[in-house]
């Protein structure tokens, strides 16, 4: 019996019809040598070890890597079997130097994982980039553990290829809301004051606790087990992806990661086995024609998590802001 969804459901699906309809869209691998025009801004449906060696060389900015981590996890068929973490590095080991030759010389690495497979991470990051910071995110929601602490993060390592590397930082920073603000002569001193509350532009650190985790009320929700929230994926690509680069991600899934390079004006490329996932991010593609829009994300900021009202009211009074000055430049004739 098939669980109907609530009303409210927002979670993405794609019907059968659909699911013929958007394999059309998918580019499959022949056997032969692939060059990247064949795939810019394309899902390929392939097995990931099949291609890596028809993959050309040098043509993408950044790599995001989600692969499957060290867990029991069924992914729509495909099962992936917990082993202990010399298997889980020796598996790491063959398929990550071949996909780091896809990577410009100046380009970037996010490699994704839990605290169960962070230590082979940390190795096959440390053998084959230079690795320049771990990142780590506060995963709000998930089961708690009578006998255990509740898992609540997870890890993403930071590498670059070389020590010529592309990084804007100004692109990712965060508004927070001042809670003890200071005054110089009276003025606010680095924060600004608005009638929705005091708050400061901060440099983004390596702890990140403004993410939410998509669930069935969000636009961006699919059945995918695993699924990247696109605010994380997109402060991956504003800061280590210039706006004419290439995205690459090897293990695509639902397809958040080319979503929201296409949202971010960057070209994509994305790996995935099983072509439901792929049909899925395809329909997400094609969602994002009408709705560029990114959870926590407006006007070129980050915003603390659960501050939806205020992003709202701050882009209320923008536009209020930018109708009042136009109609003003239109009756004086200053325009």
């Amino acid at each position: 019996m098939v669980k109907a969804r609530a009303p409210r459901n927002r979670t993405i699906t794609i019907s059968e019809n659909e699911h013929i309809s958007l394999k059309k869209k998918l580019f499959y691998p022949n056997g032969e040598k692939i060059n990247p025009l064949q795939i810019l801004n394309k899902t390929i449906c392939a097995d990931l070890f099949s291609i890596l060696d028809l993959l050309p060389n040098e043509f993408v900015d950044l790599l995001i890597i989600d692969p499957p981590y060290n867990l029991d996890k069924n992914f729509n068929g495909f099962k992936f079997t917990k082993t202990d973490d010399n298997a889980y590095l020796a598996y790491l080991e063959s398929w990550f130097p071949k996909i780091l030759k896809t990577l410009k010389q100046n380009g970037s690495i996010y490699i994704c994982g839990d605290w169960k497979s962070t230590f082979s991470l940390y190795q096959i990051m440390r053998d084959n980039t230079t690795i320049r910071n771990r990142i780590i995110w506060q995963r709000e929601k998930g089961r708690g553990a009578k006998a255990n602490w509740k898992n609540a993060t997870e890890d993403i390592w930071f590498g670059t290829k070389s020590d010529e590397y592309y990084f804007n930082v100004d692109a990712v920073k965060q508004k927070r809301k001042v809670i003890a603000p200071y005054r110089e002569n009276g003025k606010p001193k680095d924060w600004e004051e608005t009638e929705n509350g005091n708050f400061r532009l901060t440099y983004p650190s390596n702890f990140w606790d403004d993410i939410s985790i998509p669930y069935w009320s969000m636009p961006e929700n699919t059945d995918h087990p695993t699924q990247k929230p696109e605010k994380l994926i997109a402060k991956l690509i504003l800061a280590s992806c210039p706006e004419d680069g290439i995205v690459l991600d090897p293990f695509l899934g639902s397809g958040t990661t080319s979503v929201v390079a296409k949202k971010l004006g960057r070209k994509f490329v994305g790996i995935e086995l099983n072509d439901e996932y792929c049909c899925l991010a395809e329909k997400r593609l094609s969602l994002s024609d009408v709705n560029t829009s990114i959870q926590g994300y407006s006007n070129g900021i980050f915003w603390e998590r659960n501050t939806l009202n205020i992003q709202m009211k701050e882009s209320e009074n923008k536009v209020q802001k930018k109708t009042k000055k136009t109609n003003m430049e239109l009756f004086t004739g200053v325009i």
